[in-house]
């Protein structure tokens, strides 16, 4: 940033320009603001006054008619200029009353009361009541000042300088009032915004820390709900067995899947430590058949699965992982609700139209709670792929998981 005074947009290289930052004496007044009002105010007072106390043949005995109440005026407008902030039309009502009964006078008698308090109406009110309030005072004093020299009462000499140095005065105050009341609403756009910014950032940040947590968890669900579930069953076959041969397999086959688990947990914290890793990339090692895998795993613990698979290979790697958990998901189901189950068929289908899996099951005895983060996060992943995902009884204590995910989505996913 070269110069910390400018606060406009860049448009050749498309910088905010900042303000300079407050100095000692703006810091000051912005601390004591009740202060600073006062010293307006006196400071007004002394050049408003002393008025002129007597008439001479130019200005007539209008002058002597209208002082009393034009110095009244003025000076209730000074006490007022206290509170310009809160109240800046009714101090300019005060002022521009004063000045206008001034006018006789031919000296401007209230026009530096009428400035500051037309500057007050532009800072504290809006530009377009400071262009309405000058307007309107200019207009009130130009027709009294034609009426009363038409009627004799004022010559036109005091009536021209009187009128000249009004709206002098008013058009300085507004032109200074409307730049410094619009560099400040500005400012104050600037700053809201800013605020609004960060506020929706920090929303953003705990939106996807929030997301990135539910996708941990929902893939160490599935990781060690999976892997624990068939060492639970392997272990306990292992236990009841009295062969010896095939109690050393369960135990191998309890080796060989807590390994497994270990492998995959270990990648999926690779994953989440390189920094330089893509934020949407799957958390999970896609380099085998993981389908094949978690049938196998699930044969391995007595579960009689069928594999039936039509069409190519999925090109997709997040709508492969959600097959494969789709996959270990129903075959975990059925391994915890239903040991007894005599047929399950795992069907993986891929056509131009998109990808269907389903895992059915009979040997059902209980309805399930769904309740479970496996069902929740059945559907997540579902909804992450652009998919649907279905969980739930079918004919006659048969079971259903069912994921369908359309090409369309795929496709989206591809060219995003």
């Amino acid at each position: 940033m070269t110069d910390g005074s400018r606060s406009s947009l860049d448009v050749s290289s498309s910088e905010l320009r900042l303000p300079r930052p407050p100095g000692v004496i703006r810091r000051f007044w912005a601390r004591h603001p009740r202060v600073a009002d006062v010293l307006v105010a006196l400071l007004t007072a002394l050049v408003t006054f002393p008025a002129p106390s007597r008439s001479d043949a130019a200005t007539g005995a209008l002058w002597d008619l209208t002082r009393p109440s034009a110095v009244v005026a003025l000076a209730l407008a000074c006490i007022a200029l206290v509170w310009r902030r809160r109240l800046p039309l009714l101090v300019f009502a005060l002022a521009g009353t004063g000045a206008v009964l001034a006018l006789p006078s031919g000296s401007g008698v209230g026009s530096a009361t009428v400035a500051v308090a037309v500057y007050a109406v532009a800072v504290y009110a809006g530009s377009s009541d400071a262009w309405l309030a000058a307007a309107g005072v200019t207009g009130v004093a130009l027709l009294g000042s034609a009426v009363a020299v038409l009627g004799g009462l004022l010559s036109w000499s005091p009536a021209l300088n009187g009128c000249a140095a009004l709206v002098v005065s008013v058009l300085i105050g507004t032109l200074v009032g409307v730049n410094v009341g619009n560099r400040a609403r500005y400012l104050s756009a600037l700053m809201d915004t800013s605020r609004q910014l960060w506020a929706e950032r920090e929303q953003h940040a705990r939106l996807a820390a929030t997301t990135e947590r539910a996708r941990i968890a929902r893939e160490m669900h599935d990781v060690v709900s999976h892997s624990l579930t068939v060492i639970v069953a392997l272990s306990e076959g292992a236990t009841a067995t009295s062969d010896v041969a095939r109690g050393r397999a369960a135990t191998q086959q309890i080796s060989t899947t807590a390994r497994a688990a270990l492998d995959e947990m270990r990648a999926m914290l690779g994953v989440l430590r390189d920094e330089q890793a893509d934020g949407d990339a799957p958390l999970a090692p896609l380099d085998g058949d993981t389908v094949r895998a978690a049938v196998a795993t699930a044969r391995s613990a007595g579960i009689p699965v069928v594999l039936r698979t039509t069409g190519g290979e999925i090109d997709d790697l997040h709508v492969r992982l959600a097959v494969a958990r789709v996959v270990q998901e129903g075959l975990t189901n059925v391994i915890r609700h239903a040991p007894t189950a005599h047929e399950v068929v795992v069907s993986v289908a891929t056509t131009v139209d998109g990808v269907t899996v389903q895992i059915v099951n009979d040997g059902v005895t209980r309805p399930a709670s769904g309740t479970g983060y496996g069902i929740r996060g059945l559907h997540e992943r579902a909804a992450r792929v652009g998919g649907v995902a279905e969980a739930g009884p079918v004919g006659d204590g048969s079971w259903r998981v069912r994921l369908r995910v359309p090409s369309s989505s795929m496709t989206d996913r591809t060219t995003s």
